[in-house]
């Protein structure tokens, strides 16, 4: 057995090297904070502010397609809604937390680095081999999500939630700290959920999932996919698909992963005990 590292170092010496790697991941976030503080009018008007505009890209784009195919439903966001402040501090206080979520988002990748680079020497050489490119592709995947999260379903939702009305009587005036929480946690949760096929690979690499597991729960996640894309788009298919596919691309990319791992691992099995 392949030691994991050259010096065992106690618990508290582990500890203090988990401090050292959460530190950096912390001053990188404030950094990144700060300056995504100082810039805030390119984060509130081009950012945070801009999905719920006709301008948008994924709005403008969306509308001339569908005045093209005749579907004007497709029009999302053309008359924007007034973001309202209700509390003293709640322009300031929002400020701090947008800044926070911006720091932590841009600066995922190294964040990521340090905490794998607390994990890593734990690993076998073997294991070390098989999770080569962790970082790059848990980033690269994070940020595809991220960005899926902020053009495509943000504005989907932003239109959806916005002009919804259960009543004529009843004016939506949106309070500025329901807005950013709902595009924060759209977006957060977009960049976990391109996460799954890192995700599978190290519970596949870990026995817990087999491809023959997702498959029998395939129609179970469509379904669940096509009723979750249909709650926060309109109502036409293309804006369903337009959501629900690159989620159900992702659960076969799982799978093919799941089984390529599996394979692998029967090969292995299959020449030790030829040997």
């Amino acid at each position: 057995m392949a030691e994991k590292s050259e010096n065992e170092m106690s618990f508290l010496e582990h500890l203090e090297v988990l401090r050292w790697h959460i530190l950096r991941a912390l001053s990188a976030i404030v950094i990144v904070a700060i300056v995504a503080f100082i810039f805030k009018d390119i984060v509130f008007n081009k950012i945070i502010l801009a999905p719920k505009l006709p301008e948008f890209i994924t709005n403008r784009l969306l509308c001339d397609f569908g005045k093209s195919i005749n579907i004007l439903t497709l029009c999302i966001n053309a008359r924007p809604f007034e973001v309202i402040s209700i509390k003293m501090a709640g322009q300031f206080s929002m400020h701090i937390m947008v800044s926070l979520i911006a720091g932590f988002v841009v600066s995922f990748p190294y964040v990521f680095f340090e905490f794998w680079r607390f994990i890593v020497p734990a690993l076998y050489s073997k294991e070390k081999g098989h999770a080569k490119g962790a970082v790059f592709y848990s980033s690269l995947l994070f940020m595809l999500g991220v960005l899926f999260g902020y053009f495509v379903i943000v504005p989907l939702s932003v239109h959806f939630l916005g002009s919804y009305s259960v009543s004529e009587q009843v004016t939506n005036q949106i309070n500025l700290i329901s807005y950013v929480s709902t595009i924060a946690s759209v977006v957060l949760a977009a960049g976990v959920i391109f996460e799954l096929p890192i995700l599978v690979y190290f519970l596949s690499k870990a026995g817990l999932v087999t491809p023959q597991f997702l498959k029998k729960y395939r129609k179970h996640s469509l379904i669940l996919i096509l009723v979750l894309s249909a709650i926060i788009t309109p109502p036409d298919i293309f804006s369903q698909v337009l959501v629900a596919f690159p989620l159900i691309l992702l659960y076969e990319i799982g799978i093919r992963i799941s089984k390529s791992i599996v394979v692998k691992r029967e090969m292995e099995l299959d020449g030790s005990d030829k040997t």
